[in-house]
């Protein structure tokens, strides 16, 4: 019988007649805000907000931070509550830097009838800034849904234009999470780990949704290719903290590995089915139902790998690098791509030493069966780190994969009844 300690501290205090002491709660550490991580940093992320100062902030149209309006208070930019009579209140902040393409992540919570946004590639002239440029709802929805406001001016939509399926805004007074992802004109908005409306600046559809709204007046509305990151004071309080980007220019990321038209650049080895649709790479199984790969001409050895995948059927794959591959019989290393359960992110060492290493279980909660992930991949000597939605799934060190260079390539398992998705592949080698 194994006896632990804890229980002979007990059987100790009531030899001696005495209660046993209670164990001391478990303390959970304070996040600190406005800060990144050295893998944050190693992937291009920068603060935008350093919760101190309004350093990289201005006024909209200006050249210095407003004097009236906002405030920094306790490691969070607020919009202090306007006073029409001490004219405060209205003026609207952009960023010091110009942006195009990048990954906004910030932190929000809004008071009662709280109203605010945040705009993208801004065009600065004499007219308000919502006139010009796109934007992220951010507000008290259930305050403004009862003054009859409809699903296109809630939290995190596109405003004005278009609204979500879902609400998933957390009420007035607790912190939300957004994100807005703008990538070769294709934009994105998050909340709380949900995304709520994706579309294209510029396309036909786009072009269709804006003459049909209220911005049809503004011509110059959302046709800037970059600009700065805007935040609305609309004279309520609104407060924001960890404001992070990451550019997803070529210099920051890389180059795309798929065209999104064919597979120029790339070699299919076995008769599994790779092909184009819609834009998108799609591995599937054929008949024989074997192993199939979609593997690079070129070879990589120091990158980091952006991608992103759907499981449509089973999506038993994966991620292979610096391998080679003769046939269907694959040498190197892959970053696991699985249902649910089956180690996503984890490094399998295919005809050799097998599982290197697997995610801790509680981790295999990012993987969102059925719907797009994003997969990241750095190898750098014999270290090789991976993120599934932005959880860092594994950190490995492995002396024989610092040994070795070759392709990248996407697998598709054997058995039969796989479908993947993939898209917005893209390298950068270090």
């Amino acid at each position: 019988m194994r006896t632990t300690t804890t229980a002979l501290l007990c059987m100790a205090l009531a030899a001696c007649g005495g209660e046993p002491a209670e164990e001391a709660p478990e303390t959970i550490p304070t996040p600190e805000h406005n800060t990144l991580t050295d893998a944050e940093r190693e992937s291009g992320w920068e603060l935008l907000f350093d919760g101190e100062t309004t350093s990289g902030w201005r006024a909209y149209g200006g050249d210095a931070f407003p004097e009236h309006g906002w405030s920094v208070e306790d490691g969070q930019l607020i919009s202090v509550a306007g006073d029409p009579e001490a004219d405060t209140g209205g003026e609207d902040l952009v960023t010091t830097q110009t942006f195009t393409d990048f990954d906004l992540r910030f932190e929000f919570n809004v008071t009662p009838v709280g109203n605010s946004g945040i705009f993208i590639r801004v065009i600065e002239n004499d007219e308000p800034i919502w006139w010009n440029a796109p934007e992220y709802q951010v507000m008290d929805d259930s305050a403004y849904a009862a003054d009859g406001w409809t699903e296109e001016h809630m939290t995190g939509v596109h405003y004005a234009i278009e609204g979500a399926a879902v609400n998933v805004f957390r009420r007035a007074g607790e912190w939300n999470e957004g994100r807005i992802v703008v990538d070769d004109g294709r934009v994105e908005h998050w909340l709380n780990g949900a995304k709520l409306v994706e579309y294209e600046l510029g396309s036909p559809e786009w072009a269709e949704q804006v003459a049909g709204s209220k911005f049809a007046e503004f011509p110059k509305y959302g046709t800037a290719e970059s600009g700065p990151i805007g935040i609305q004071d609309h004279g309520t309080r609104v407060t924001y903290r960890n404001i992070k980007i990451r550019r997803l220019d070529e210099e920051s990321v890389g180059v795309s590995l798929f065209n999104g038209h064919d597979l120029e650049g790339w070699q299919v080895h076995g008769t599994e089915l790779w092909y184009v649709e819609d834009g998108e790479l799609v591995c599937e199984s054929g008949p024989d139902a074997e192993y199939g790969y979609l593997s690079t001409e070129q070879q990589y050895t120091d990158f980091e790998l952006t991608l992103e995948f759907e499981q449509e059927a089973d999506g038993n794959s994966g991620v292979f690098f610096r391998s080679s591959i003769e046939g269907v019989r694959i040498t190197g290393w892959q970053a696991e791509v699985a249902p649910p359960g089956l180690f996503t992110g984890g490094i399998y060492e295919s005809y050799g030493r097998g599982w290197l290493i697997q995610p801790e279980p509680e981790r295999d909660s990012a993987l969102r069966m059925g719907e797009w992930n994003t997969m990241r991949v750095r190898v750098v000597g014999d270290r090789v780190t991976t993120w599934l939605n932005d959880v860092e799934m594994i950190d490995l060190t492995d002396e024989k994969i610092g040994e070795a260079t070759g392709s990248i390539a996407l697998q598709i398992h054997d058995g039969g009844g796989i479908k993947v998705r993939w898209r917005n592949l893209r390298v950068m080698e270090l």
